[in-house]
């Protein structure tokens, strides 16, 4: 490699880029000097340059690397190059070794993991065994059927290796509504996911909105839900997770960003201790903003559908699906090397650009793709850990392509329900997307670090420090003060195609009844659109209702009139509906986007081409690629805390002790409101009876 970047030095000398190298070999003789910099300074910045990495979002980090080509420049040839010159010197290098490397048969990885060696020593001599660990991978947003035809296609040839050599088997399962990350991974690594309406909803008692990826909010569902017998209790690790799953070794978890025993920021320096590492993620930060530019352009240019995509999105992208995919898989090979029994991370760079692009959209692929390299990476590691290892591959949901509703009708969720009052107004929150809210997060966690680089990071994020994560987007993802007042008439909340209607106003459900008298068209205008699958609300004489333009099913006996609404949404909506009904926080209205079976797609009320949180289509069907050894499932796997129980089951058949947690029946008691939030409810209540009476 020394060759090549002294070639690379001297041709960028020979094309005026504003550094001098006089000959081929004083070019080899600053590569050398640049490499014996980097071997001696990168540990010692490496603390420093994780925060400036996630601040600069994966691209300001060429800045050190120009630094250390610069003084190497100054000590061979004692001239200072231009810092803009260093940069394109630094860019240039990086791709080089990004391409060179796998080309030249080097093992990337194998510096990382003699320093892993090295550092967990003792860990490895602990967990020497013959019982097999497990490294839960997760493919957020991937669906059974994208998958098989990634799989079918080349976008996954890892996994296809595994299916076709019989190492594997693919398990298809069905998520709960709602569909998406929030409700999925409580399920999966806590047990329980009760009373988790959406990925964002509002607790009348509290007049509180939570959301799943803003950290004190995530923390307080792991508190309603952990029983502290999750599926990574045993010693395991939760690496970019939402919860913990009881993990006490914890990166980049949002339940656990608060809690300093358990979440160790320090483990992500060291990925960054490997020069090597770390050069190639600027190189692919760079490619995949490229890439991310150049895809907007041939959406826009084609006159396909799409949603916006400009400004900082594709270093917030690069961000995502390349640094922490990359930080990521080097704490996973950290776990494998030292030998602990089970991990779960959670990779969202397909959800990420499939929420934009679509989910078959060449862009997405690519990023599948790239994850499904991971695998292979991690299955050499498995060659250096001090126990066998099974890799099991899963997704917590899947999502269903659809154009936004807004572009189909002109209007939002919040502004038709608006329309169809008869009084009062309409709060909608705007939701912060959920890419921006996971970086955010990842950024409150690494300036927690009691570090140089800790401290600068938080002495750059002070001002946008907000519900305990770092707010990177001008939105807002909750209420403000006088929304909360009692104020405000109606919320409306959206998750996808989900939307979430609440009556602030009355701190008890209100029923179909209360709400027809105060609101004669408001569900008939509702049900009827032809954006609206159905509406979901509770008669008092009935019980759950579910109406839909053509008809209307009882959920308690089953019963309609007309046309079923729930036909196009699978055998198992009614069920899933059901129990919706008993939440504790169940909105006053649940509003499910339109689906059409013949085309596959559903109408989001975000601004997605890609979207998941209700029912309809493939966002309900996520998969589980697991060993071809582990027994079968009994039954159809229904719902994210039976697909717990089955992976708890495995992990039992592999010889790891595992501490199930009990089945939880009913719903976790809500929090008991402030006297402050009871008297603003007493008095919102008695002021909004001209629309809601008894």
């Amino acid at each position: 490699m020394l060759v090549v970047d002294g070639l690379l030095l001297w041709g960028l000398s020979a094309l005026g880029a504003g550094i001098s190298v006089p000959s081929f070999g004083a070019g080899v003789l600053t590569a050398a000097a640049i490499a014996l910099l980097t071997a001696i300074l990168w540990p010692a910045l490496t603390r420093l340059a994780l925060p400036f990495t996630l601040l600069t979002l994966g691209v300001g980090t060429l800045a050190l690397n120009a630094v250390v080509i610069m003084v190497a420049f100054k000590l061979v040839d004692n001239v200072w190059p231009s810092f803009a010159a260093a940069v394109l010197a630094a860019a240039v290098l990086a791709v080089a070794a990004m391409l060179l490397v796998p080309l030249m048969d080097f093992d990337g990885d194998a510096y990382h993991l003699r320093v892993v060696r090295r550092r967990v020593r003792r860990g490895r001599a602990r967990n020497e065994t013959d019982v097999p660990g497990v490294i839960l991978f997760e493919f957020d947003g991937l669906s059974e059927g994208v998958l098989r035809e990634a799989a079918r296609d080349g976008y996954a040839p890892t996994l296809a290796r595994w299916l076709e050599q019989g190492s594997h088997r693919v398990l298809g399962w069905e998520c709960d509504l709602s569909s998406q990350t929030g409700a999925s991974q409580a399920g999966l690594l806590l047990g329980s996911n009760t009373d988790m309406p959406a990925f964002r909803w509002y607790e009348k008692e509290t007049a509180r909105t939570l959301v799943s990826n803003h950290p004190p909010d995530a923390a307080e569902m792991e508190r309603r839900h952990s029983s502290g017998g999750g599926l990574l209790g045993a010693g395991g690790t939760s690496r970019g997770n939402m919860f913990s799953g009881d993990a006490p070794r914890c990166l980049a978890t949002m339940s656990m960003i608060s809690d300093r025993k358990r979440s160790r920021s320090a483990d992500y320096f060291a990925y960054f201790a490997d020069p090597y590492g770390f050069i190639r993620t600027i190189a692919l930060s760079l490619a995949d903003i490229l890439e991310e530019r150049l895809a907007a352009r041939r959406q826009r240019r084609g006159g396909a559908e799409h949603v916006k995509r400009g400004g900082i999105y594709p270093l917030v992208r690069a961000a995502i699906a390349v640094v922490m995919r990359d930080v990521t898989v080097a704490t996973l090979m950290a776990d494998i090397v030292e030998g602990v029994p089970v991990s779960y991370a959670t990779f969202v760079g397909y959800d990420e650009v499939a929420h934009h692009s679509g989910i078959r959209a060449p862009d997405a692929l690519r990023v599948l793709r790239r994850h499904d390299r991971q695998l292979a990476r991690l299955e050499r590691a498995i060659a250096q850990a001090p126990r066998p290892y099974h890799l099991v591959a899963l997704s917590d949901h899947g999502q269903t392509q659809g154009c936004p509703f807004r572009q189909r009708y002109g209007q939002t969720l919040g502004e038709l329900v608006e329309r169809a009052l008869a009084t009062g107004r309409v709060h909608a929150p705007v939701a912060v997307p959920e890419s921006w809210g996971n970086l955010g997060a990842v950024l409150a966690d690494a300036r927690e670090d009691d570090s140089a680089g800790g401290r600068l990071l938080r002495r750059a994020t002070r001002a946008r420090t907000m519900h305990g994560t770092v707010a990177l987007g001008p939105n807002r993802d909750a209420l403000s003060k006088q929304e909360q007042s009692g104020e405000g008439d109606v919320v409306v909340m959206v998750s996808g195609p989900l939307g979430l209607v609440y009556f602030s106003a009355s701190p008890q459900r209100l029923t179909l009844e209360r709400i027809s008298e105060a609101h004669p068209r408001l569900v008939a205008e509702l049900a009827e659109h032809p954006g609206i699958g159905f509406v979901m609300v509770r008669s008092r004489t009935r019980g759950a209702l579910v109406i839909g333009g053509c008809g209307t099913r009882c959920l308690a006996d089953g019963s309609g009139e007309r046309e079923d609404p729930l036909a196009a949404f699978g055998p198992n909506a009614a069920d899933h509906l059901r129990r919706y009904d008993r939440f504790a926080h169940c909105p006053d209205l649940l509003v499910n986007g339109a689906y059409d079976p013949s085309s596959d797609e559903v109408a989001p009320f975000e601004e997605f081409m890609g979207s998941h949180g209700g029912l309809g289509g493939p966002q309900m069907r996520p998969f589980a690629v697991v060993p071809a050894a582990w027994s079968e499932a009994s039954a159809p796997i229904v719902g994210a805390e039976a697909m717990h129980r089955a992976l708890m089951n495995w992990l039992a058949e592999t010889g790891l002790q595992v501490q199930s947690a009990p089945i939880r029946q009913g719903t976790p008691d809500p929090p008991a409101a402030s006297p402050a939030a009871r008297r603003r409810r007493a008095a919102a209540t008695n002021s909004c009876t001209r629309y809601v009476r008894s």
